[in-house]
């Protein structure tokens, strides 16, 4: 049976939060180097997945952004700008959706909770 899945900001109550590596350390802009996610769901086909990532600041530049991912913003800051040097920058509170393929650049100027969910 399933039912609906609450999602909490401070991880899953029963396995918290674990090391995270989608982000290189040397794209890492502070001496912290901390990144922890905590999941809430996966499809059984992997395509799906939902849960809370958190990130210190770092600067990514992406090609091509790999996955469709909507992102709630907790708490922190990020900014992403486009090819043409456009910049938009979300902080607590404010949810916003990148197309896979989206190039872009991907900066977190202050440690960066969220929400996420991703469809590969």
């Amino acid at each position: 049976m399933t039912t609906p899945i609450r999602l909490l900001a401070e991880g899953h109550p029963d396995t918290g939060f674990g090391p995270s590596s989608l982000v290189a350390e040397g794209d890492f802009t502070t001496a912290d180097k901390s990144e922890t996610i905590s999941s809430f769901f996966e499809s059984k086909d992997e395509k799906i997945s939902v849960g809370v990532w958190e990130c210190a600041p770092c600067r990514e530049e992406i090609e091509a952004y790999p996955v469709d991912e909507m992102m709630t913003v907790i708490s922190g800051s990020v900014t992403l700008t486009s090819p043409d040097g456009a910049e938009q920058t979300f902080t607590a509170g404010e949810t916003f959706f990148i197309p896979k393929g989206t190039p872009c650049i991907w900066e977190i100027t202050q440690t960066l909770r969220k929400f996420y969910m991703i469809a590969a």
